[in-house]
């Protein structure tokens, strides 16, 4: 057991005293001191429950879009903690991409949907969506401003599209489902909420949601 312990990475104990103290910003210090990205990602994919957990939540802290197929991967990691903190990491990996300029104009549509201004969130959107048509976060939170003027159509438009570019992108996957069921269409709803959840088995609402389709389409 004193072997395996020693084995285990300098990371897993930078994580452990993180859930101790919850301090963030002397666990972000840590890791950038030992660790690069490659390595990182390495550990997701081969490292014990305990290490993959960690180097999930680093990636989250200090890793940017370029990780985003290692952290999807690890949505369905058979370890229920690693899907929670991948959930939560991947996120904000979404918004971690493009220029400086290009982030900041992401921010601004993120709080402008927050705010429920929803006509400027699609205007600032259709902007960065111009100049930087790949970043799939701009086209899922433009579909979500749409979803919300009630216009179905263009926002599962733009939710097709952030996951053409993004295919983890389980919120737009999910984003689409609900437009589909407000527009009275269950079969592709159906279709939608089964992509979300094998992206993200973790997203009960729609585990439920899939459920009720299912009874409705069979009983039709």
């Amino acid at each position: 057991m004193d072997n395996i312990v020693a084995r285990r990475p300098l990371l897993v104990r930078f994580y452990q005293s993180y859930l101790v103290d919850q301090d963030s910003a002397r666990f972000i210090k840590n890791v950038n001191g030992c660790y690069e990205i490659a390595t990182l990602q390495r550990l997701v994919s081969t490292g014990d429950r305990v290490a993959r957990r960690a180097s999930v939540l680093a990636i989250g802290y200090v890793g940017d879009y370029g990780s985003n197929t290692v952290i999807g991967h690890a949505m369905v990691d058979r370890d229920r903690g690693v899907r929670s903190i991948a959930e939560r990491s991947i996120r904000d990996l979404w918004c971690r991409i493009g220029s400086r300029s290009q982030r900041q104009s992401l921010r601004n549509v993120i709080r402008l949907n927050d705010d429920k201004k929803f006509g400027d969130g699609v205007r600032i959107a259709t902007e960065l969506i111009h100049n930087a048509p790949w970043i799939a976060e701009a086209w899922c939170q433009r579909g979500m401003a749409y979803y919300h003027l009630s216009e179905y159509r263009q926002a599962v438009g733009d939710c097709r599209q952030a996951l053409e570019i993004n295919p983890y992108h389980f919120t737009a996957a999910a984003g689409m489902g609900q437009c589909y069921l407000l527009e009275n269409s269950p079969a592709p709803a159906l279709e939608a909420f089964r992509l979300a959840l094998r992206l993200n088995p973790g997203m009960e609402k729609v585990r439920t949601q899939v459920i009720q389709l299912q009874r409705t389409l069979d009983s039709d």
